[in-house]
């Protein structure tokens, strides 16, 4: 069973998805990839405690505060590398970036395993907890905003939101 309800941020309405313990998805509506993993699930639309505290972190996040990625449950949904990836987007700090190319060879590093940076973009792209894993700070090589699911304009416009001046 999954529980949801809407939210409205200033880039735009998103739905927020918790099972009976932790946030599993938070996603622009309409974006690509929106609610995947909750097809054919039994859904229900009701605030819980779960999303409760993801509102107010949302709340906070844009009111310009960094909340702590911790003080919330996470539980996003993938295989392993998915995850893998996802765990090294909330080692990025609040107002810094890095590449796609450096998630690559930290997971290399890390794994012993050649890694391309095509790899862990789509692993990027099928976050399911936008923002609060921050997979906006995540870059193209040049530095150039790249790659966003719910948009390059809203990426560009986190990244500003944590003062971040960015290529478009």
């Amino acid at each position: 069973m999954y529980y949801t309800m809407s939210y409205a941020s200033p880039l735009g309405a998103m739905t927020l998805a918790a099972n009976e313990t932790a946030l599993v998805g938070l996603w622009f509506d309409g974006q690509k990839y929106d609610m995947e993993g909750l097809n054919g699930a039994e859904v229900t639309e009701k605030e819980t405690p779960v999303l409760k505290k993801a509102v107010q972190w949302l709340d906070e996040y844009f009111a310009g505060r960094m909340p702590a990625i911790m003080s919330l449950p996470l539980a996003p949904e993938g295989n392993e590398f998915r995850r893998r990836v996802w765990s090294l987007l909330c080692q990025i700090p609040y107002g810094q970036t890095t590449t796609y190319g450096e998630l690559a060879k930290t997971i290399e590093a890390q794994t012993g395993k050649s890694m391309s940076a095509q790899a862990v973009g789509g692993a990027v792209g099928h976050n399911p907890i936008s923002i609060i894993i921050p997979c906006h700070r995540v870059l193209g090589a040049s530095g150039k905003a790249t790659g966003y699911a719910g948009g390059i304009d809203r990426k560009i416009a986190l990244l500003h939101l944590e003062g971040l001046a960015v290529k478009e």
